[in-house]
Parts: structure tokens; sequence; C-alpha cells
């Protein structure tokens, strides 16, 4: 029997949102203000959707059950399988000490402060947060520049501005993945418009971050070498996300915005050498609590070539699977081989969804693909295994580290699906579609508000992929009812998202450990906060022009 969602309950849009809104709420006041683990209050969040689903908005259970056990299924593959393989790969060369020579590598370049934050906190973090993601960028580049001598305020604070633009592409593309799947819209259609959103900020933020350290002056003593930093990450960034899909982004601008950069300082130098490390016009009383052995140069560490070479080899491995993973036909050929369609039978086309959400009646499919062999997770796992092999790891070694990931990142991987769990049962109860009902009330402004509120997502969850699951929706939604293109208002909850990660509580207390600055992420937040809430308004403001300004429209699919 076929269930047509409810979307007024009450008779009253406003009230009818307000408690459509409640399991959003308890998820985020669990996480922004009572400080509770992320799984638990991800759980109070499905919760209380059940009990909101089933007995105000008439959901019949068994048909929630089924939509929790959906997004559930899709939150172990194909994301949750990223997720735990990247880690994998990262626990591997930390464990051979290849890590650890990639880090002098980096540091051995350049004594000028400035640069050094380009290089390692903007474009060497962007590697990790393509690579890995989930706080993974902000602990290496942290856990660095507190080793090149950085007080932690600096190094947590930079840390984290520097890791804004590339988040959007994080973990190989997962939350611009998650985004198409809890939306409905195509992949590469949001793909692309992110890409024609984000690159704007992937030039304008390595300014932001040197003028945030050194001050004005100080940026542009170095303008040069910022332009071609920022001009070599933003380029690669928007023809990858055009031209090829959300998975290789960041990882292949960021190494584009390495290798241009190192190889733009072997003939241009700053005619003066930034050496100092605390914050410029601010007063930093964190400086003086750098212990002496943290603050040894690193540079003076010069590992022979053939060492750099290997430490990189696991990284160029997972760029050519995922790469090769990545190619449409190869991942048909990869399905003709083994692929798995589990519809949901209690679920599939037994849900409606009815004007004024949707222009005509329209049955909601819902069909589980177990693509074992061509999920992007797969890839990673195979990448991983050569790449360990490489090592010089025996295959029970593999397994040991294989099982130590598994424990390392077990809760990560419950929060995981139950976020998505929540995030598809919002989608299948029609809960976000009451509250885009009640967003389509800000009208004109809401290109600026819609932005917005993928930044308070993101402040309050931690991810960029949670915000897009929980208000991806929703963004569609009110696009629709406003006559705006939805593909556009659903990639600018990830864009606007970005620049709310430096704020979150988990990123924070990241870099606070990274940083050994234990106690003092007020500290960090205070200091963060304007950077975040400003950039935040001017991806608003570009999200609004191509809403209704040409040529910006233009760059709308």
């Amino acid at each position: 029997m076929v269930w047509q969602q409810l979307y007024d309950p009450f008779n009253n849009i406003w009230l009818s949102s307000a408690v459509a809104a409640i399991p959003v709420v308890v998820m985020l006041v669990g996480l922004g203000f009572l400080h509770m683990k992320a799984h638990v209050a991800a759980a109070l969040g499905l919760g209380s959707a059940l009990l909101i689903a089933i007995f105000v908005f008439g959901m019949p259970a068994a048909m929630a059950g089924n939509a929790t056990l959906y997004g559930a299924m899709f939150g172990l593959l194909p994301i949750g399988w990223i997720v735990l393989n990247i880690i994998f790969l990262h626990q591997l060369t930390t464990e051979n000490g290849s890590f650890k020579v990639l880090q002098q590598s980096l540091t051995g370049i350049t004594d000028d402060r400035r640069l050094q934050l380009l290089l390692i906190a903007f474009s060497f973090g962007a590697f990790f947060e393509g690579a890995a993601g989930f706080g993974t960028p902000v602990a290496v580049t942290g856990a660095i520049l507190i080793g090149l001598g950085f007080s932690p305020l600096a190094a947590s604070g930079l840390a984290l501005i520097a890791n804004t633009a590339p988040v959007a592409y994080g973990a190989l593309g997962t939350p611009v993945i998650a985004l198409a799947a809890v939306t409905g819209l195509d992949l590469g259609q949001l793909s692309a418009m992110i890409g024609r959103q984000l690159p704007f900020f992937s030039l304008l933020v390595p300014f932001w971050l040197i003028w945030a350290f050194a001050g004005f002056r100080g940026m542009i003593q170095i303008w040069p070498a910022i332009l071609v930093t920022g001009v070599s990450f933003a380029i690669p960034q928007y023809l990858v996300s055009n031209f090829h899909g959300p998975w290789l982004v960041d990882v292949v601008a960021a190494i584009i915005s390495m290798v241009t950069l190192i190889l733009f300082l072997k003939v241009w130098k700053p005619k003066e050498v930034w050496t100092s490390t605390a914050l410029q016009g601010r007063k930093d009383d964190s400086a003086s609590q750098v212990a002496q052995e943290a603050a040894a140069p690193a540079s003076n560490v010069r590992p022979d070539r053939r060492a750099v070479i290997a430490a990189w080899v696991p990284w160029i491995v997972l760029t050519v699977f995922v790469f090769i993973w990545g190619i449409p036909d190869f991942k048909k050929w990869l399905d003709t081989l083994s692929v798995f369609k589990i519809p949901f039978t209690g679920l599939h086309n037994l849900i409606e969804k009815v004007p004024p959400v949707v222009a005509a009646p329209h049955k909601e499919a819902a069909v589980y693909t177990f693509n074992w062999l061509s999920a992007t997770g797969s890839g990673i796992f195979i990448a991983a295994i050569v790449s360990g092999l490489m090592m010089k790891f025996s295959l029970g070694q593999l397994f040991g580290v294989y099982w130590r990931t598994i424990k390392l990142v077990k809760m990560s991987l419950l929060t995981i699906v139950i976020m998505l769990g929540l995030g598809y049962l919002t989608r299948y109860s029609g809960l976000d579609a009451t509250l885009g009902l009640a967003f389509a009330n800000t009208g004109a402004l809401y290109p600026l508000f819609g932005t917005l509120l993928g930044w308070l997502g993101v402040a309050l969850t931690g991810s960029d992929t949670a915000a897009n699951v929980l208000f991806g929706g929703l963004q569609k939604v009110t696009a629709e009812q406003l006559g705006l293109n939805p593909i556009l208002m659903a990639s600018a909850n990830s864009s606007g998202g970005v620049m709310g990660k430096m704020i979150d509580a988990q990123s924070i207390v990241v870099a606070s450990t990274a940083t050994r600055w234990f106690g003092h992420e007020g500290d960090i937040l205070r200091y963060v906060f304007f950077h975040s809430i400003a950039l935040a308004v001017l991806v608003g403001l570009l999200v609004t022009l191509q809403a209704y300004v040409p040529p910006f429209t233009l760059l709308v699919p």
C-alpha cells in the first residue's frame, strides 16, 4: 500500500516545521553544546526522528525502519568502506616510517615560515583532506607545524583556516557522494557545481591564511608565491571536479600545487626571510609554551632522494587506483562481473511525494546497490595492499594493521551509519520537505541563508558529509519551491559548509591535541571564529550572484 507524505500535520507550517526540526536540533545541541560523543548525539537524533516520523507525520513504522536501514547500509558501503581503507593505508605508512620521511622532505624546502605554511598547511593539508579527511589533515599539519616551532595557537588556528576550500571533496569525494545519495541529484552535476564555487576560495584562502599569520605587509611580501599556490590548486580543482568527478579533486590539485610551489621556489625567493613563528599583531601567550625540542628546526633534515621517492610511492599508487576506479566504463565492467541490487520491498516505490513539494506525485525508489567490486573503497583497499607489499609488509602484518585500523575507526563508522540512517529517514518521511517549505519563506535571500545553513551544519556536526546528509534534501526542496536551481543550492550547502569546518568542536579538539595545547580549545575557537563566519558569508554572496546575476548565472548547469 502506497503511503503519501504529509508535510503539515498541524495545519500550521511553522509549528509543523518546528516539530520536524527536533531530530536535527537534538543532534546538533548534543554535539555543539552538551559535548556528547558524535555517535550518541546522532543516535538520539535518530530516535527522535523515528518517533516524530511515525507518531506525528504518520509514516508506517515498518517503512521508517526500512528507510533507516537503507541509509545505514549506504553508510557502510560506499562511505564507510572508503574511510576504513584510506585510514588503513595511512596506518601502513606511519608504521613503516615513510610518513616521517614525507614530513622531513616537506619541511626541508624553505626556512621562511610563511612559505612553510603555504606548502604544509594549505597544499599538503589539502592532499590529506582529499585522501583521508575526517580530521586527518588538521592532525598531520598541526603536528608538523608545532614540530617546526610554530606557537600552539598559530599551529592550531592556521591549520584549521587552511583546511577549508578542499573539504567538500575530502576523503575522496565522500561529502559529494553523500549529497547525491540523499538528494537524488546527479553526482557529476553536483561535483561540477561545487567545482564552480570553491576555486574562487582556493585562490582566496592562501592569501587569507598568510594575512592571518603575518599581517597585510607580510602577505604582500610573498604575493607571487601565494598566487602560484592558489592558482595551481584552483585550476586543477575546477578541471577534475567538472570533467572527472569528485573522487580525486583534492589529491590531484594538492599534488600539482605542491610541485608547482616547490619548482617556483627554486627560481624565486622572498627579499626578507620571515623567521617568527608567532601570530603577527596579536598577543600570543602560547608562543612561550613551545618546548625547545619541538622548536628545533626540522629544515636541516635532508632524507636522501631514494627514501623520499619510496615515501611518496603509496600515495602515488593510491592516486592511480582511485583514478582508474573513477572511470565510468571501468566501473561498468566491474559491475558486469559482480553486483547485487537489493530492493527494499517494504519501502521501494511505496512512498509518494506529493505537491507542493513536487509538481506531480512521485514514488520514491529504494534499491540498494551492493557494488563491492566497483566501489571506490575497493580500489583504495587494493592500493593499500599493493603499497603494503611494496613496503615489505607480510600478509600477516597487513592483517594485523587492518584489524587495528578497524578498532581505530569503529566509532567513526558507527557514527556514519547512524547519520546516514537519520538522513535517509528524514528524506523518506518528508521531514526535510516540511523544513524546506518553511525555509522557502526567506524568499530572494535564500541563496545566502541556505549557504549559511550548510556552514551551521558543519560547525555543529564536524563533518561536511554529515551536514550534506542532514540538510541536502532540505536545500533541494527549498530551491524547487523558490524556483532556484536545486543543483546550485545543494552544492551551496557543501561549499558553505567547508567554512564551518574550522570552528567545529571535533576539529578544534584534534588541533589542540596535535599541537599538545590541551585545554585551550576556547582560545582556538575565539581565534578562528571571525575567519569562519567572514568566509562563509563570502561564499553565500557568491552563491547569490550565481543565482541571480549574469554572467555568474552561466556557471550554473
